[in-house]
């Protein structure tokens, strides 16, 4: 699996020829928008998604939006309402993925017990207007991923206000060196939780 950020809570997870992308982004942003094949999209808002076509691609990808249980091109994903977004949990590889997203409020203890045995974790680590960095730390160390991928944090171009990544690495007592991309297999995981910052 090939794990690659392309800013904001936007990721693309490849295993094999099979493309996942997370909360795709328009240009209003201040970032270029993915423009990618993909086969699947998951979108945690729980407003209108942002629409996604690939460019030169006239068939788009088959969207997942809000709570619910999915089966899509052999992935099995599931959905939670936690207030005012969705938390998807993606296996892929024999490996359980959670999305948190644009997690602004507590994961409720229903959602949370759902997101046991969590392999990598995908968290909003740039504060408000998310959940702020130290919550998230707390809620890693609920969740006890083997790897917690940061995202929604500033970066060059960013035209919303978001904290440092080095003040959440700060809170969650790690450190990390940014990284071009994420390649792991499951027999790669190792015990305890590893914060992953990767580049765009």
């Amino acid at each position: 699996m090939v794990i690659n950020w392309y800013g904001e809570a936007c990721f693309k997870i490849q295993s094999g020829d099979l493309v996942l992308l997370s909360d795709p982004f328009d240009s209003s942003t201040g970032l270029t928008a993915p423009r990618f094949r993909a086969d699947v999209v998951i979108n945690t808002g729980l407003k209108q998604p942002v629409a996604y076509t690939a460019k030169g691609k006239e068939d788009e990808a088959i969207a997942v939006h809000g709570p619910g249980e999915y089966e899509v091109k052999g992935i099995e994903i599931k959905g939670w309402s936690n207030k005012d977004t969705a938390v998807f949990t993606v296996v892929m590889e024999e490996m359980k993925l959670c999305f948190l997203g644009h997690l602004t409020s507590s994961l409720e203890p229903a959602v949370l017990e759902q997101l046991a045995e969590t392999d990598i974790l995908f968290v909003p680590a740039g504060g408000k207007p998310y959940l702020d960095q130290e919550e998230i730390a707390k809620i890693i160390k609920k969740i006890s991923p083997k790897l917690a991928v940061a995202s929604l944090f500033k970066i060059p171009g960013l035209k919303r206000k978001a904290d440092d990544v080095k003040d959440f690495l700060k809170a969650a007592d790690q450190k990390s060196e940014a990284q071009e991309k994420l390649t792991i297999k499951k027999k790669d995981l190792a015990t305890g939780t590893k914060v992953v910052i990767l580049k765009i």
